[in-house]
């Protein structure tokens, strides 16, 4: 009787074969990854956007930051239903989510135009202290946020062309014994 002792390196190699597997099958949760860093990126660092916004107060700037989490969620959405499963890509969520994506990177862009107008007008400027940091970290942030946006766009437009990649890769495992299936005798004498 043959002894079945699993090595670390044996459960590591089974272990992305499967990961290997279900990306074969769904090529798409890449981008779907990269879309669901965006929004936790700008949703953890939205206690930035609010401060900004309250020591600011240009034109529209709470709107686009209430635009950019709202369009965020459904963007969200629509990326679920628009790559169901064992189906079509559905092309109308599909460019939702594309409209989406650019309110998106447009409310980001605005926003950023908006501070750096705050910090570099001629009257009543905002300078960055210390207790003004919040107002960079902002900045930064939504820069940060839209090349996040901008990586899961480019994904999401190349999938056809990394899928096709994938399905390339082999994962299948060799079973002892499959050459041998031509030797079974299926009569029933």
């Amino acid at each position: 009787m043959k002894e079945n002792k699993k090595t670390v390196g044996g459960v590591l190699k089974e272990a992305c074969r499967k990961f290997m597997v279900a990306l074969k099958r769904r090529p798409q949760m890449i981008a779907l990854v990269v879309v669901v860093v965006a929004f936790l990126y700008y949703s953890l660092n939205l206690m930035y956007i609010s401060d900004t916004t309250a020591r600011i107060q240009g034109p529209g700037m709470g709107f686009t930051g209430f635009c950019t989490m709202l369009f965020s969620m459904l963007s969200f959405m629509c990326f679920i239903n628009a790559f169901p499963y064992r189906k079509p890509v559905n092309k109308v969520m599909l460019v939702l989510m594309f409209i989406m994506f650019a309110i998106i990177i447009g409310c980001d862009a605005y926003y950023s135009r908006m501070i750096l107008n705050a910090v570099t007008r001629a009257e009543n400027r905002i300078e960055i202290t210390s207790q003004t940091a919040y107002i960079a970290k902002a900045y930064n942030m939504l820069r940060g946020h839209m090349v996040i946006l901008g990586i899961g766009v480019v994904l999401v437009i190349l999938l056809p062309v990394y899928s096709k990649l994938l399905r390339k890769i082999k994962t299948s495992i060799e079973v002892e014994g499959n050459g041998e299936m031509g030797a079974i005798d299926l009569s029933n004498d």
